[in-house]
C-alpha cells in the first residue's frame, strides 16, 4: 500500500509545476482521503530533479536537508500563483552512461521509503521515469511539462499557454518601435523540434511570417514576401521563427558544440542569421530579438494553475488506483492518462498542410472545408 509520494521537476523550468506540486501535495493528504479509503499519505519534494535522487545521503542528515522536504498542505498552499520550480530543477540523466545512475536513484527511492514517484517533465525526464519503471521496477507516474508542447499523447503540456502570452505581449511591445523605425523585427522563440510556439504565438500576435522546424524555408522568399507588403504601403513587419528551424539546404544553427546529459546541443541563432539575410535581400533596416528563457518565466497564467491543479490530481489518481508507468494527459476535452513509453516514443510535432500553409509561411486559413475549395494559392 502507498505510504509516501515523492514528487520532482526536471528539465527546463516552466509556469505551471508549481501548481502541479501543490495539488498532488493537497490531494494526496487530504483528511477526506484518509477517511474513505484508509490511506494516510505523506509527500516528498524531491530537489533539483533526478539530481536530487542521486546526490542524497539518507543516513545523513545535512544532506537529507539540502535534497529531501517534506510537503503538506500549509507549505504548498500559496505555490499555484508562482512561476518556476520552487523544488528547483536540473538536466540531470542518471541513465548517462557517463555517470550510469538509475541503479543510485532506485537504492535511495528505497532507502527514503518512497511507495510511488510522481515526475513533472518533458520527453527526456520523462524518458528517465519510463526507464525506472519499465527496467528497474519503480512505481512511477508523469506529468506532462514543456513549453513546446511536443509530447505525443496529450494535447496540452504545462507552460505552454504561459509562453503563448509572454510571446504575444513581447512582439506587441516590439511593434511599437518595429513601426515608429519602419524595420523589420525577426523574434526567435523556442522550440527544438515543433513549431507549436512559433505558429500560435505568431497567429496570436499577428506576425506576417512564421517559419518553423517542420518545413525548411527558402529565405529568397521570405524576402520576397516582405517586399510585396512594404509595396503595399505596410511600414514595418514582423517575422517569428523557431530556434530549431532551417534554411533549406542546411542544418539547424546552434550557439555551441556542448551537449547536455540528453545528448542536446544547444540551439540558437537562427534568428540573427535570418536578419542579416534579409537585410541584405530587402535593403530594410532589420533587428533580432531572442526572447530565449523569457518565455519559461513569470507567474503562470490561468490555464496553467488550472491545468497544473487537474494534472496534480489526476496523478494522485493514478497512484491511488496503482496504474503505474504512465502518464497523466488532456487529449479531446477529457482528463485521462496514456502509457510513459506511448509519451515518449514520438514528438508531436506541426503537420503542415494542416496547420501551416507553406506558401504563405504562416497559418493555414482554412478550417472546415478543404484548402483547395478556399483558392488561398
Amino acid at each position: 500500500m502507498v505510504r509516501r509520494i515523492g514528487v520532482l521537476t526536471g528539465g527546463g523550468d516552466c509556469a505551471g509545476l508549481n501548481s502541479a506540486i501543490k495539488w498532488v501535495t493537497k490531494t494526496a493528504t487530504d483528511p477526506n482521503l484518509a477517511y474513505h479509503s484508509g490511506q494516510q499519505l505523506e509527500v516528498y519534494g524531491v530537489r533539483e530533479g533526478w539530481r536530487g535522487l542521486i546526490e542524497v545521503a539518507p543516513s545523513d542528515t545535512d544532506s537529507m536537508k539540502k535534497w529531501i522536504t517534506r510537503l503538506d498542505e500549509l507549505s504548498v498552499r500559496t505555490w499555484d500563483r508562482q512561476g518556476g520550480t520552487i523544488l528547483g530543477s536540473s538536466r540531470t540523466n542518471p541513465f548517462n552512461p557517463k555517470i550510469d545512475k538509475g541503479g543510485q536513484c532506485v537504492e535511495n527511492i528505497k532507502s527514503l521509503g518512497l511507495d510511488a514517484l510522481v515526475a513533472i517533465g518533458g520527453e527526456d525526464t520523462l524518458s528517465v521515469a519510463y526507464r525506472l519503471y519499465h527496467d528497474l521496477g519503480q512505481k512511477v507516474v508523469g506529468i506532462p511539462k514543456t513549453i513546446d508542447r511536443d509530447l505525443s499523447g496529450t494535447d496540452y503540456t504545462l507552460g505552454y499557454d504561459t509562453a503563448l502570452n509572454v510571446i504575444t505581449e513581447e512582439v506587441d511591445r516590439l511593434r511599437t518601435t518595429a513601426g515608429s523605425h519602419n524595420r523589420l523585427f525577426v523574434v526567435e522563440v523556442m522550440g527544438r523540434h515543433a513549431g507549436w510556439l512559433a505558429l500560435e504565438g505568431g497567429q496570436a500576435a499577428g506576425a506576417h511570417v512564421i517559419l518553423i522546424p517542420e518545413y525548411a524555408f527558402d529565405v529568397e522568399k521570405v524576402a520576397a514576401l516582405l517586399d510585396k507588403r512594404r509595396q503595399a504601403g505596410v511600414r514595418y513587419d514582423i517575422v517569428v521563427i523557431s530556434e530549431g528551424a532551417k534554411i533549406k539546404g542546411q542544418e539547424e544553427v546552434y550557439l555551441s558544440d556542448k551537449v547536455d546529459s540528453f545528448g542536446h546541443k544547444v540551439l540558437g541563432g537562427i534568428g540573427e542569421t535570418l536578419s542579416k539575410r534579409l537585410e541584405e535581400l530587402t535593403g530594410f533596416e532589420t533587428r533580432h530579438v531572442v526572447l530565449s528563457h523569457i518565455q519559461r518565466g513569470g507567474n503562470p497564467s490561468a490555464r496553467d494553475r488550472l491545468m497544473g491543479r487537474y494534472f496534480g490530481i489526476a496523478a494522485v489518481d493514478l497512484i491511488l488506483e496503482e496504474d503505474f508507468g504512465r502518464m497523466v494527459a488532456y487529449r479531446d476535452g477529457q482528463f485521462t492518462s496514456v502509457s510513459l513509453k506511448q509519451a515518449i516514443e514520438r514528438l508531436s510535432l506541426v503537420e503542415v498542410g494542416k496547420h501551416y500553409d507553406p506558401d504563405r509561411y504562416n497559418g493555414r486559413r482554412s478550417s472546415l472545408l478543404p484548402f483547395s475549395r478556399r483558392g488561398e494559392r
